[in-house]
């Protein structure tokens, strides 16, 4: 039996938080939630398929345990690494953070 390779470099935080992807190419906007988060990764569930090694930007609520103690707005520009079927029929994306930026409090 082989065991995976957890090839994390930080902490992540189980967190069930809303996320908005957006494609870079296309104006397409999807609707996701996070399974678990840290400063450079997130999995997350869609339910459209996204395609391993393409760019998008996550927009969501980093929690408490990432940040200075409160929960802010980020847009996160990162690669989706893996992806794999979900539970149903949502696809669990693997996604590696590369830049993140700070926003202003977005209204819901």
């Amino acid at each position: 039996m082989t065991s995976k390779i957890d090839r994390r470099s930080r902490e992540r935080i189980a967190t069930t938080l809303p996320v908005r992807v957006r494609g870079a190419a296309a104006n397409t906007e999807l609707s996701a939630q996070t399974r678990d988060v840290s400063t450079n990764g997130v999995f997350l569930y869609t339910g459209s398929r996204m395609v391993e090694g393409s760019d998008v930007e996550l927009i969501l609520i980093l929690p408490p345990e990432l940040t200075s103690g409160e929960k802010c707005w980020v847009c996160c520009h990162a690669r989706v690494l893996r992806v794999e079927q979900g539970p149903g029929s949502d696809f669990g994306v693997a996604a590696e953070i590369r830049r993140m930026e700070i926003l202003r409090e977005i209204p819901a």
